[in-house]
C-alpha cells in the first residue's frame, strides 16, 4: 500500500491536530485586510482568495467521500489532479472573501467531525488511492501548512511551525515509493530519514540500518516535500545510494 494506514506511529489525536491547524489558518485569515484577499499568493496562478476557496472544496470533498458519495473524487481519465483543481477553482471565483472565509470554516469543521465519527480501519476513495481516515486527516493537515505558506510568505505574515509537522515529515517518508513511481523512477531502497522537530524534538522514520540517510530540520524536509523549498536550499543532509533521489522526489502531496 503506498500510503498505508497510522497503526505504526502515534497517530493519537490526529483529528485534533487537524483541527488545531485549522485553527492556526483561521486566526491568520482572519487578520488578514480586506486586500490581501485579493494579493497574490505562492499558489501559481492563484490569489489568497482562490486558495481558500480550493481548501474549502477540497475539504467539502471530504465530507462527500466519508458520506459515500461515489463521485466525490471523480476525474477524467488521464486529467492531472492539478488541472481539476484549478477548474474548480475557477467556477467558484465570483464571490466574496467574507463568504469563501465562512465556506470554508464551516467545511473544515464539517470534514473533522465526518472523519472523527468515521470506522478506524474504513478506506475512503480520494486523489490517488483509498485511505484510512487517519491517513486522510494527515494529507489534509499537510495541505493546509503547505497552502499557509502560500498565504503567508508573499504577504510577510508569521506562520510558525508545529509539531503538527511530524505528521507531514512522516507521510512523506512513508510515500517515498509513491514518489519515485511518479516520477518514473525504480522503488528505492529503504531510506531512514532522522528529523529534527521546531521545539528541537528528535523524528526518526524508518530503520536506522537503512543504506540511505536523510537528516537536517523537519521543517525544510517537509518544505522540499511540499515543493516550496529546492533540496540545495536546505541544510538537508542526504548520503547513501537512494537519499539524495529521495530528496528530489519525495512529496507530500497526491498527484
Amino acid at each position: 500500500m503506498l500510503f498505508g494506514s497510522l497503526l505504526d506511529m502515534e497517530a493519537a489525536g490526529i483529528f485534533e491536530d487537524l483541527a488545531a491547524e485549522h485553527a492556526q489558518l483561521r486566526a491568520l485569515l482572519e487578520g488578514l485586510e480586506p486586500a490581501a484577499w485579493a494579493a497574490e499568493s505562492d499558489a501559481k496562478g492563484w490569489s489568497v482568495m482562490d486558495v481558500v476557496v480550493h481548501l474549502a472544496q477540497s475539504e467539502e470533498l471530504v465530507a462527500a467521500t466519508v458520506a459515500g458519495r461515489k463521485d466525490a473524487f471523480a476525474r477524467p481519465d488521464g486529467v492531472p489532479l492539478d488541472a481539476v483543481m484549478a477548474a474548480m477553482v475557477e467556477e467558484d471565483r465570483n464571490t466574496s472573501h467574507d463568504q469563501v472565509f465562512q465556506r470554508w470554516r464551516t467545511a473544515a469543521a464539517d470534514a473533522v467531525a465526518a472523519l472523527r465519527g468515521c470506522p478506524p480501519d474504513r478506506r475512503l476513495a480520494w486523489a490517488a488511492l483509498p485511505l484510512s481516515p487517519r491517513t486522510l486527516a494527515t494529507t489534509r493537515i499537510a495541505e493546509h501548512w503547505a497552502h499557509a505558506q502560500d498565504i503567508a510568505v508573499p504577504l510577510g505574515l508569521p506562520y510558525p511551525d508545529t509539531a503538527r509537522l511530524r505528521h507531514i515529515a512522516w507521510l512523506a517518508h512513508r510515500t517515498l515509493p509513491y514518489a519515485f513511481a511518479v516520477a518514473g523512477l525504480d522503488r528505492p531502497g529503504p531510506v531512514y530519514a532522522e528529523l529534527a522537530g521546531p521545539g528541537g524534538e528528535l523524528w526518526t522514520f524508518g530503520d536506522p540500518a537503512a543504506p540511505s540517510r536523510i537528516t537536517g530540520p523537519a521543517a525544510e524536509f517537509c518544505r522540499v516535500g511540499a515543493r516550496r523549498l529546492a533540496p540545495e536550499e536546505t541544510t538537508l543532509l542526504a548520503q547513501g545510494p537512494d537519499a539524495a533521489a529521495a530528496l528530489r522526489v519525495v512529496r507530500n502531496y497526491a498527484a
